[in-house]
């Protein structure tokens, strides 16, 4: 089940300046709210940066004006300047950055015409800036759809993205589904290709074929081969079975199965998902993320790489103890690659050797969140991998531009955009602890004006996915746990069993048992805390959205020690979830078979189920065109609840996905949040 996730920053911007009319918003309850709202939204939003080849210059994307916006600066981040195709800046949502191997032209995707409260067909034009010249950039291809992940050929005279033509909707099951009408699973199937621009005549191939939705894709080192991982459409519900495939970077070429999880010769690989495929030098290996995966996007597990020339894939990093979530190359026998370990983001060097990588070094542990935005925890590295650029922030700072030399320190900030933001949450502390076997790790926020003479209350948000981890970064207007900090609480993020960060192992260890172990590793996260800081037991509250949302219906239903709960996005029954979500590929993976095979094991963990057990104030909330956590599941959870004399309140909210793109919305969700649990859990005795 996909984790709360964010569509990409051109997307998510324009949605939120062509969002529908506002819900009605709940009574303010607390003027301080409305002051940490309104905090919260003077963050200037980075969503991505892009380091020249030649590592002179960086051009990153930032918000301005309600949309993603262009900007291009020299490498230490100064002389920054708006790039922009439009007669008018801010006339279009800017984005999607990519340097040409030249070092001097950039391009980009300009995006002018897309309400996605519609279902007109989206437009999307790719430009490209001369940075060293004065003339505006030259527009090479108008296209009718949408258009994302632009990746350069090496000799620069080709452009690979991700097209999906006609397309009516952002190409991610986040975001809100179409209305259902027709023939379901039939009617008005949109389908990803990997498509390929030829800069100088701007004629437009789409390589792949139309029978299979592609996800990522990569150039081969000479150009002339893709490598890329699909699955039948549709294309938001198969991304759990794709296999890998490496084709001519030809139309109508045909498509080799190189790696096919399904399989079972594929060994360790068997029935996990695969992310991010990536040619070796020499395009004898490509190497890829392999494990047990929630979320399209959110990647993690083991490496793994398999020879072009076909053979059982190998894993590379058996029984390690971090989670790699990006890589890349950085040699012939010698990878870089991103990792979450113990709740951090850390980037490290492996030397591959036959059939093994071992880790070499750490150039860098962070407790903050890092990426360039075109991939999770991507690094942006000029040619010669001697200069870095990426986007980092945590509960301390807000997001800024990173650049430099790339050695064993991580870079400077070389913006200040945000700089002048202080956070209104206490400080952001690692809390450890062991629970059955397992070293469990989990992220607390002290309350503002910390007295370590007072008791205080404490919020314990579970994060989605399951596959996912808490990293410290700095938070948006959005839902999430810093807010109730700011009013007086402590709020601690666990990362248990399923989470990212302790290895392959620990991600795999709530297989079949969601709810069970991994609330009794939350609870004895609790006892840690509360040995270690003023917490009031009897004041503890509990929130979530999407699998976190499933914690906090669940949870309840197996221990009283919750006085308040906030359901966001959640899941009450998983039988009846199984036949109403778009998604159902995702499951078996989890509970080893679908529920028409193996219902016992779904009802284990159905709230529903133990619905008697419920004594817990709740509020639900959801979107009325969630595709991965249809709000028949919230209703489901209300209806019980109201049966059995809980108070409750459910909130559906129109035109939203699973994630939240109306602002007002967003405002909305974390205001009556926050009221509900002042209401049942005050800050103050």
């Amino acid at each position: 089940m996909p984790k709360r996730a964010y569509l990409p920053a051109p997307l998510l911007l324009l949605a939120l300046a062509l969002a529908p009319p506002a819900f009605a918003a709940a009574p303010a309850v607390d003027p301080r709210i409305e002051q940490v709202l309104a905090q919260l939204g003077k963050a200037q939003s980075i969503q991505a940066v892009a380091i020249s080849p030649d590592g002179k210059q960086l051009a990153w994307v930032i918000e301005r004006d309600g949309k993603p916006a262009i900007e291009r600066a020299d490498a230490d981040g100064r002389h920054a300047h708006r790039v922009s195709a439009a007669a008018k800046p801010g006339e279009c949502a800017e984005s999607g950055i990519a340097w040409a191997p030249d070092s001097r032209h950039l391009a980009f995707i300009a995006n002018c015409h897309v309400d996605l409260t519609s279902t007109r067909v989206m437009q999307n034009a790719i430009y490209l800036a001369d940075t060293r010249g004065n003339g505006a950039p030259a527009r090479l291809a108008e296209l009718q759809g949408y258009v994302r992940s632009l990746q350069w050929t090496a000799d620069g005279k080709s452009l690979g993205f991700l097209y999906v033509s006609g397309a009516t909707r952002h190409a991610s099951a986040v975001a809100a589904a179409k209305p259902a009408a027709g023939e379901i699973g039939v009617s008005g199937v949109e389908v990803q290709r990997v498509a390929s621009l030829d800069v100088a005549s701007g004629a437009l191939h789409e390589l792949t074929p139309a029978s299979l939705y592609a996800y990522e894709f990569d150039w081969s080192p000479d150009g002339s081969r893709i490598a890329y991982t699909a699955a039948p459409p549709p294309g938001d519900n198969n991304w759990w079975i794709a296999k890998l495939y490496v084709q001519p970077a030809q139309s109508g070429a045909d498509a080799r199965v190189l790696v096919d999880p399904a399989d079972a010769a594929s060994g360790s690989l068997h029935g996990l998902q695969i992310a991010l495929p990536r040619w070796s030098p020499d395009a004898s290996r490509i190497a890829f993320i392999g494990g047990l995966m929630s979320d399209q996007g959110a990647t993690g597990g083991d490496i793994y790489a398999a020879a072009t020339d076909g053979g059982t894939p190998v894993e590379l990093t058996p029984g390690i103890r971090v989670t790699p979530v990006w890589l890349r190359w950085s040699g012939p026998q010698s990878l870089l690659v991103s990792q979450v370990s113990n709740g951090q983001s850390q980037l490290a060097d492996y030397a591959v050797t036959g059939d093994r990588a071992q880790q070499q070094g750490v150039h860098f542990t962070v407790p903050a969140s890092i990426g360039d935005g075109s991939a999770s925890m991507a690094m942006s590295l000029s040619a010669d991998l001697k200069r870095i650029a990426f986007v980092q922030s945590s509960y301390a700072t807000a997001a800024e531009v990173h650049a430099g030399a790339f050695d064993r320190t991580p870079p400077p900030a070389v913006t200040a955009l945000n700089a002048a933001l202080k956070p209104a949450w206490g400080k952001a502390e690692s809390v450890e602890w062991n629970n059955e076997g397992f070293h469990v790790q989990g992220w607390l926020l002290y309350p503002a004006n910390y007295d370590a003479k007072k008791r205080y209350p404490m919020i314990v948000v579970v994060h989605g996915g399951p596959s996912s981890a808490v990293i410290p970064r700095w938070p948006g207007v959005g839902y999430g746990g810093a807010p109730l900090a700011a009013l007086g609480y402590f709020v601690f993020m666990p990362n248990p069993r399923g989470s990212f960060g302790q290895g392959e192992r620990f991600v795999q260890a709530n297989r079949k048992d969601f709810g069970h172990g991994d609330l009794r590793d939350l609870l004895a996260g609790v006892d840690a805390v509360e040995k270690k800081v003023p917490v009031d037991d009897q004041r503890l509250g509990l929130t979530g959205w999407s699998y976190g949302g499933f914690m906090s219906m669940f949870a309840p239903t197996q221990t009283q020690r919750f006085r308040a709960v906030v359901a966001g996005a959640g899941i009450s029954n998983w039988q009846s979830y199984y036949g109403q979500n778009l998604i159902d590929q995702w499951m078996p993976p989890f509970f080893g078979a679908s529920v028409y095979d193996d219902p016992a094991v779904y009802a284990k963990s159905s709230a529903i189920n133990f619905i008697k057990q419920v004594k817990t104030p709740m509020l639900i909330v959801v979107g009325d065109r969630d595709a991965e956590c249809p709000a028949p599941q919230s209703f489901e959870m209300w209806h019980a609840l109201r049966a059995q004399g809980v108070p409750t309140s459910l909130v559906v909210y129109p035109n939203e996905g699973h994630h939240f793109v109306n602002p007002a919305h967003q405002r909305d969700v974390l205001q009556r949040a926050l009221a509900w649990f002042g209401k049942y859990l005050p800050a103050t005795n």
